[in-house]
C-alpha cells in the first residue's frame, strides 16, 4: 500500500509583465535546490518555466503560472501554464518547434514539449489554454499502477501555509481519497486539516464512518474542517464526510454528483451514513474544496476526461477559482493503460 500527499502546495504567479517570468523562474530554481536536482534537469525546469512564462505574457489573457513540486516517489516538479483567451485555433501547429504567431522565435511549446518529462495541452479558442508540463531526472520512470492521480492546491492570497490537505492511498486496484478543508485559511486551518490526513494516513482502507469518527475526535483540539472521504474499487464508489467538499463522477456522457451530510470534523457532526454508487467506465472522480465555485459544467471537460488528471484539476481552477480563500481540486482517473 502506498500514501501520497502533495509535496507542496502550487505557488500562483499573474503574467501580467515580463518580470513576473523571472520571478517565477527563481521559484523553480529554488524548488529544484530543494529537491537536490542535477545541474542538466534543473535547467531544463528553468527554460521550461521561461517558456511557459514568456508564452502567457506575449499571446495570453489573464495568464498565471502555477509551479509545485509534485511527490510521488522521485523528485519533480510540475509547472501548469493557465489562461483565459484567445486560445490555441491549431494545437498541433503550435506544437512544432519554430512556429509563432507574434514574431518571435517561436521556441515556446515545442520547446516545453521536448525539455518536459511530461507534457499535455488543452486549448478552446475563445475561452482560453492549459499547458502541463513536467520536469524530473532522465531516467526516473513510474511503475504501471491501476490509477492515475492530479492535482492542485492554492494557498489563500498573502498565506505561505494552505489549509487546505489531499492524501490518496493505494492498493492494487482499491484507491481512497481524502480531502480536507481546515475552517478559515492560514497556519490554524493547516493544522486541522493536516490533522485529519495524519488519521487518515493510519488506515485508510478502514471503514469510512469508523476513519470519520476517529477523525472528529482528533480534530476536537483544532478549529475543525471540512472533509470527505472517498474509497474506489473497479466498478464503486463510497463517500463519507461532513461539510462543503464537493464530489462528482464525470465522464463524457455521465455526471453525477454527491453530497456529504452537513456539520464540521472536530466541532459538531451527525451520524455518518456512506453513500455508494456505480463507477462507469472511463469516469473520472472529482474531488474539491469550496476554493472553486461548485457550479461549473461537465460538458466542456468531456475531451480531458482521458487525459493527464493534472490537466483537467488546471482546467478546473481556470475557470473556477474563487481567489479569495485555499483552493483544492483533486482527480482519480483510473489508468486503463496501467
Amino acid at each position: 500500500m502506498e500514501v501520497i500527499q502533495p509535496g507542496t502546495p502550487h505557488v500562483l504567479f499573474p503574467m501580467g509583465d515580463a518580470s513576473r517570468v523571472g520571478e517565477a523562474r527563481r521559484h523553480a530554481a529554488a524548488l529544484a535546490e530543494r529537491l537536490a536536482l542535477d545541474a542538466t534537469t534543473a535547467g531544463r525546469l528553468a527554460l521550461v518555466v521561461t517558456e511557459l512564462g514568456n508564452n502567457l505574457v506575449r499571446h495570453a489573457h489573464g495568464g498565471r503560472l502555477l509551479i509545485a513540486q509534485r511527490q510521488h516517489g522521485q523528485p519533480e516538479v510540475e509547472v501548469l501554464a493557465l489562461d483565459d483567451g484567445p486560445g490555441i485555433a491549431d494545437p498541433a501547429r503550435a506544437l512544432v518547434d519554430g512556429f509563432s504567431t507574434g514574431g518571435t522565435p517561436g521556441t515556446g511549446l515545442g520547446a516545453v514539449r521536448r525539455l518536459a518529462s511530461d507534457f499535455d495541452l488543452h486549448s478552446e479558442p475563445g475561452v482560453g489554454t492549459v499547458v502541463l508540463a513536467r520536469v524530473r531526472p532522465e531516467g526516473h520512470r513510474r511503475p504501471p499502477a491501476a490509477f492515475r492521480w492530479g492535482a492542485v492546491m492554492l494557498c489563500a492570497p498573502g498565506e505561505q501555509a494552505c489549509g487546505d490537505a489531499w492524501a490518496l492511498a493505494l492498493d492494487g486496484t482499491r484507491a481512497a481519497v481524502l480531502v480536507a478543508d481546515g475552517l478559515g485559511h492560514g497556519p490554524q486551518a493547516a493544522e486541522a486539516s493536516q490533522a485529519a490526513v495524519a488519521q487518515f494516513a493510519r488506515a485508510p482502507f478502514a471503514p469510512l464512518a469508523e476513519q470519520l469518527d476517529r477523525m472528529h475526535a482528533a480534530l476536537r483540539i483544532t478549529r475543525g474542517a471540512a472533509g470527505s472521504l472517498a474509497l474506489l474499487e473497479p466498478a464503486r464508489l463510497w463517500l463519507a464526510g461532513a461539510g462543503n467538499i464537493a464530489t462528482r463522477l464525470v465522464s463524457g456522457t455521465h455526471s453525477k454528483s454527491l453530497a456529504p451530510q452537513h456539520g464540521t470534523l472536530g466541532v459538531q457532526v451527525r451520524r455518518f451514513e456512506p453513500v455508494q454508487t456505480e463507477w462507469p467506465p472511463h469516469a473520472v472522480a472529482v474531488l474539491h474544496s469550496d476554493g472553486l465555485q461548485s457550479r461549473w459544467q461537465t460538458e466542456p471537460l468531456a475531451p480531458l476526461v482521458a487525459r493527464d488528471p493534472a490537466l483537467l484539476a488546471a482546467w478546473l481552477v481556470r475557470g473556477n477559482l474563487r481567489g479569495r480563500d485555499d483552493a483544492t481540486v483533486f482527480v482519480l482517473q483510473r489508468n486503463v493503460h496501467g
